[in-house]
């Protein structure tokens, strides 16, 4: 039995959940405990009081614990990457590859802890000093998602914890193992008083809730769905907690004439349906500049034909199954809905039946369909990506914008003019050029516009905007 972990304890839920393996859906990874509203109230309780000791330590106490989680991480990458490969259904390698981004995600908050800085300004007054400093803002509620278990989780967690904040963490109850794991190695090898840190573990409805209405709770990061995100911030904003919100995206990757189309392949193939399509920085809409469009689909279908659709931790694999039942469920409906409203699945969208049990779906290419479709304009989060052709970059680029999310967006050109332009006009927080439109670095700001996102940066230096308040003090001297 995995507990949850409250007031410096491991305790059991109330209740018990099952931990399988989406690549084999015989194997049962573990039990983990899953609380109520009353432990999630307790471990608010417990972090009120743990962050009265925790946000009084130094910032050579707080980098030197990040420093020891960051270090256990590293060292446990290939134990930690099999877990959650197993348990969210990532190929191996990109298990693996993900456990180090948290460790390295600790590594650079632990450099952040010791560079908190303030500032100190000429009053306007004679004899009055201005200083403006950073305080943590208290108890830090965190509520992750299941498509990224350990790297979401370690990049909220450790800025959290650099700036003396306690934290409240419930992870989706989907994928407990990397969570828990994550956890545990946080409460031992970073030595916090009781209380700084409290795993809950726990629906939403119960645990999520307490968190977002608690008074004790001054702070809730949040990344999920789009209608949970609006809930929470909307119960946040009416008690005066902060509140950070990543709610998706719908994600435009244009192809101009000019691409390089074996590079414009590998960079569509990559954004759309690595991770499972399960990304919401993914490639879901491919829209192609007219005279590229029909040698681009074609390519795409002949490198899609290639990939390896297969149990999550074979050797060779390059697509892992979908990540549960309600998942598969709902790329299929997209898939179909795509077709009824005009488009043609050109390749892929089938079940696949492998040596065990799971979700498996092969990667699906929609063509032939419109920007105002809904499969242009709802996020499927699945191996999904649907081709809009585009008269030229104008149209391309007006289609890219055409969205209510505003996260990532791409290009694959070889002029600079375009280039520049797009990364200009391109309505989405994140910009990229001949990359793929997921990947990100660890020491830069993640986030994106309008409903995909709310409240200051995720990662890097922006970080302290949201879990910091900011103190101005005069002093007659």
């Amino acid at each position: 039995m995995h507990k949850n972990f409250i007031a410096g304890a491991w305790v059991e839920g109330v209740t018990v959940g099952l931990n399988l393996n989406p690549s084999d859906t015989n194997d049962v990874i573990g039990e983990y405990a899953r609380a109520d509203a009353a432990q999630a109230e307790q471990a608010i309780n417990a972090a009120f009081e743990g962050q009265k000791r925790w946000g009084q330590s130094t910032a050579e106490q707080r980098s030197d614990a990040l420093d020891r989680i960051g270090t256990e991480i590293l060292d446990r990458r290939d134990e930690l990457g099999l877990l959650l490969s197993r348990e969210e259904g990532k190929t191996l390698p990109e298990g693996v590859g993900e456990v180090v981004r948290a460790g390295r995600v600790f590594k650079f908050f632990a450099g952040e802890a010791l560079r908190l800085g303030g500032e100190k300004l000429p009053s306007i007054r004679a004899g009055v000093d201005v200083e403006v400093t950073r305080e943590p803002e208290g108890v830090v509620g965190i509520i992750t998602p299941w498509n990224f278990p350990i790297a979401i989780p370690a990049w909220k967690i450790a800025p959290a914890l650099a700036f003396g904040n306690a934290v409240v963490f419930k992870p989706a109850d989907l994928v407990p193992g990397s969570a828990w794991a994550l956890s545990e190695i946080i409460v031992r090898a970073g030595q916090l008083p009781e209380g700084a840190f409290n795993l809950v573990m726990g629906p939403g409805s119960k645990v999520g809730q307490t968190l977002a209405t608690s008074r004790k709770v001054r702070a809730i990061t949040f990344t999920g769905s789009v209608q949970t995100g609006r809930a929470i911030g909307i119960t946040c904003m009416e008690r005066g907690a902060k509140v950070q919100l990543e709610m998706g995206g719908k994600n435009p990757l244009v192809i101009l004439n000019d691409a390089d189309l074996e590079q414009a392949v590998l960079v569509a193939i990559n954004g759309s349906f690595f991770s499972t399509g399960q990304r919401c920085t993914g490639s879901s809409r491919l829209i192609v500049e007219d005279g590229i469009h029909d040698a681009f689909v074609a390519a795409m279908a002949q490198r899609m034909a290639s990939l390896k659709v297969d149990h999550a931790l074979k050797a060779g694999t390059d697509i892992g199954p979908v990540a549960s039942q309600d998942q598969l469920d709902q790329d299929l409906h997209y898939i179909e809905l795509g077709t009824k409203e005009g488009g043609r699945l050109f390749a892929g969208g089938e079940l696949l039946v492998r040596e065990t049990p799971g979700f498996y779906l092969s990667p699906a290419l929609i063509t032939e369909t419109q920007n105002h479709m809904r499969i242009n304009q709802e996020e499927v989060f699945g191996p999904v990506a649907s081709v809009i052709r585009a008269k030229d970059y104008e149209e391309a680029v007006s289609m890219a914008n055409d969205t209510d999310f505003g996260l990532s967006s791409g290009i694959c050109t070889t002029s600079l003019k375009h280039a520049t332009d797009f990364k200009r006009r391109s309505a989405a927080g994140m910009v990229m050029v001949n990359v793929p439109t997921a990947g990100v670095d660890y020491h830069a700001p993640f986030g994106g516009r309008k409903a995909s996102s709310h409240g200051s940066r995720e990662q890097g230096t922006y970080a302290r905007e949201f879990y910091t308040a900011v103190k101005t003090a005069y002093t007659l001297a």
